[in-house]
């Protein structure tokens, strides 16, 4: 007899496939499969044996530990929402903690010196910091010139200009209004001049993913696998964006304005 298909398993994915599902699910951080994410980002960038790689909001780590199981680079696990000691503990386990260095840390704040990676990847979480219009070059700051920014997460196909879809708007929230389109992420990244953008995409049939994943590990949430299921691609799906630092100068980022204090009357006298 043969039993249902492996939500898990995906030709599209192979190299996540091979990932136990119990351990995918205990890591799980947000509401996409962060190793298929991670993948599909993976085949348009650069990453090779020994570099330093960031791996911005990377949750619980999963996301951390496949890239350097996977491409062997030294991966910076940094986020804020989720215990750092709970990631070292996972990391620790897949046997990765001369790798894999887990971070808390918040991502306007990085702890990290200028020009010290050779790459950052941001799975499903970019869209939560990334949007201020600084905000791509403050990140590109602790890259070297020429080093690739990556991103992939949720996302609209294109636009919502004006008034959501009736079909969404049992699902949509204010705070939805963080996802955008390739084309927008295009020009917000290079209206900033710090960076060029090789590639900007969604993922083919990517809300069928996204769809999949909901029901695999979450199938109460009929709010938004009802809203996926009406959509059909038409609005929602998966979609990155990857860049490289340009070799332009970089201000440093203002942390304080140095100020004099001298004694006014308050009035005119």
């Amino acid at each position: 007899m043969i039993g249902p298909p492996d939500p898990f398993a995906s030709d599209r994915f192979p190299r996540s496939s091979r990932y136990d599902p119990e351990w995918i699910i205990a890591a799980i951080s947000g509401g996409a499969n962060s190793l298929w994410l991670a993948e599909w980002l993976a085949a348009a960038m650069p990453l090779r044996a020994g570099m330093r790689v960031l791996d911005l909001g990377c949750g619980r780590g999963a996301s951390s530990i496949f890239l350097h199981q996977e491409f062997g680079v030294q991966v910076w696990a940094t986020d804020l929402w989720f215990s750092v000691d709970e990631r070292a503990r996972r990391i620790c386990d897949a046997g990765v903690a001369d790798a894999v260095f887990p971070i808390h840390a918040d991502a306007r704040a990085l702890p990290f010196a200028a020009g010290f990676f050779d790459a950052v990847v941001s799975i499903d979480s970019f869209v939560y910091y990334g949007t201020d219009d600084l905000y791509l070059s403050y990140l590109a700051r602790f890259v070297r010139p020429g080093a690739a920014i990556g991103i992939a997460g949720a996302g609209l196909t294109r636009e919502i200009d004006g008034a959501t879809p009736e079909h969404l708007q049992a699902w949509w929230e204010p705070s939805m209004s963080c996802l955008h389109s390739p084309e927008l992420w295009r020009r917000h990244w290079e209206r900033s001049g710090v960076a060029t953008v090789e590639l900007a995409d969604a993922m083919p049939d990517g809300w069928r993913c996204w769809l999949d994943w909901q029901q695999a590990v979450a199938p109460g949430n009929t709010v938004e696998i009802e809203a996926l299921t009406a959509d059909r691609g038409r609005h929602l799906g998966y979609v990155r964006a990857v860049a490289r630092r340009t070799d332009r100068s970089l201000d440093e980022p203002i942390v304080s304005v140095p100020v004099i204090y001298q004694e006014r009357p308050v009035r005119r006298t």
